[in-house]
């Protein structure tokens, strides 16, 4: 038993030096440079798997897109432009109190699109007609004449005098007699003799008038009062048609491409004022009658003439093709900029276009150009000049970049020319950076 129980105390002269085994240690070790491998591994590889993004361009072949109808012999790009743009304005001065339509609404010509307050207006309109009429009444009277009761009174009034006259006659005879006689002085002979001229004037006045009033008004004062009536029908003519403008109507039919005012703001017949008055209500164009307007190099402005047949197309719908002529072409030049400017008609707009967008422009050759350019009859490519590095482009191909050699002959207006190397229709990467390679993975920038 003693034996046993020695055998089970613990030896004391082996010492734990308290540190992991040395296979703990490197499993350890192991798992961490795993750890990190794996790590590094996935990053490299989703570096060397990430697409990088990027703008793609569609390459056009211009010569291609003069049809079957001809060659292209010119490029040029510019605007889409609406032919007529009507900016509408109001002909009186004015707040708003009502308007009917919104931008894109389509209009009528005639409809009304704006209706301004006219209390004002229709005042000064009622106090027209007032003088007007007026004026009418008192032509009328003159022309009407005297009535019989005013002749009545006149012959009363003159009837009247006579006999006073004659009285005074009589009186004057009998002083004259007494005065004769000493009885009467020489003032009472006076007084008398006085008294019968005022009378006799008197008569000869009353005379007068009642010829008269007999013959009626003369002919100047009823010229004159005619005179006042055509100037108050004037008035009359101007405050109507000045009523009949604060309802603002669309001169054409056409769409609403801007809506400038609102109700309660004021309107003005000319420039904008300092307090916010607007000079127009409302621009507006017919959507059916639009243009491209081109500024073409004086270089090339000699290989174009009048009704030049020409193809036109968008950037916002590349797919799109619309049949085009010269309808305008500037007479003057411009210096600073060496162009001429062009406005080609389009023939067939639908709803897609819209002014203001970008549009390219193909002239096509008619019979003459044809026969006389037939040797320049290749591709016209034109890229844009930070597309092109190092003499190559990149092009997108299954989902990578492609480097592809072109050789170049300047840039013009249109971009730069490409001889060789492209054919059109490819998907030319824009502005490659310098990191870009020969087959990296790339996608379409959205």
């Amino acid at each position: 038993m003693e034996s046993d129980l020695k055998g089970l105390r613990i030896d004391k002269s082996q010492k734990s030096s308290g540190e992991p085994s040395g296979w703990a240690v490197r499993w350890i070790i192991g798992g961490i440079l795993l750890f990190l491998l794996l790590g590094a591994g996935s990053t490299i590889y989703q570096r060397m798997n990430a697409a990088v993004e990027v703008e793609i361009q569609r390459v056009v072949n211009a010569a291609s897109m003069g049809g079957a109808g001809g060659r292209t012999i010119l490029n040029a790009t510019g605007y889409i432009i609406a032919h007529h743009k009507i900016q509408l304005g109001s002909k009186v001065m004015g707040k708003v109190a009502w308007i009917g339509v919104e931008k894109g609404d389509k209009v009528r010509e005639g409809q009304v699109i704006v209706r301004l307050e006219d209390d004002e207006y229709r005042a000064q309109l009622r106090q027209a007609k007032g003088n007007l009429a007026a004026l009418e009444a008192r032509l009328q009277e003159l022309l009407n004449g005297s009535r019989p009761e005013e002749i009545a009174v006149a012959k009363a009034n003159l009837d009247q005098s006579r006999a006073d006259l004659a009285n005074a006659k009589v009186n004057l005879e009998r002083i004259r007699k007494l005065t004769d006689a000493k009885v009467m002085s020489i003032q009472a002979f006076d007084d008398a003799k006085a008294r019968h001229d005022i009378q006799a004037a008197r008569v000869a006045s009353l005379e007068r008038t009642f010829d008269l009033v007999k013959i009626g008004p003369r002919q100047e004062q009823m010229d004159q009062v005619r005179g006042q009536i055509e100037q108050a029908k004037g008035q009359t003519a101007f405050y109507e048609t000045t009523l009949s403008n604060t309802v603002i109507r669309a001169p054409v039919t056409g769409t609403i491409l801007e809506r400038a005012v609102e109700k309660g703001e004021f309107v003005t017949t000319g420039f904008v004022g300092e307090r916010g008055a607007k000079g127009y209500v409302v621009s507006l164009a017919d959507l059916n009658d639009l243009q491209v307007e081109l500024d073409i190099n004086q270089n090339d402005f000699a290989k174009l003439g009048a009704k030049q047949r020409a193809i036109v197309t968008t950037d916002a719908y590349p797919d799109k093709r619309y049949q085009g002529e010269i309808e305008e072409i500037s007479p003057e030049a411009n210096r600073q900029k060496a162009t001429v400017q062009v406005k080609v008609k389009v023939m067939d707009p639908d709803e897609f276009l819209r002014p203001e967008m970008n549009a390219s422009v193909a002239f096509v050759a008619d019979e003459k150009q044809k026969a006389g350019q037939a040797a320049e009859a290749r591709a016209v490519i034109f890229v844009p000049p930070g597309a092109v590095r190092d003499s190559a482009v990149f092009l997108l191909l299954d989902g990578r970049a492609v480097r592809r050699p072109v050789k170049t002959s300047g840039i013009t207006p249109q971009g730069m020319r490409v001889e060789e190397g492209l054919m059109g229709g490819e998907d030319l990467i824009l502005n490659p950076g310098a990191e870009l390679k020969d087959g990296d993975k790339v996608r379409r920038k959205d």
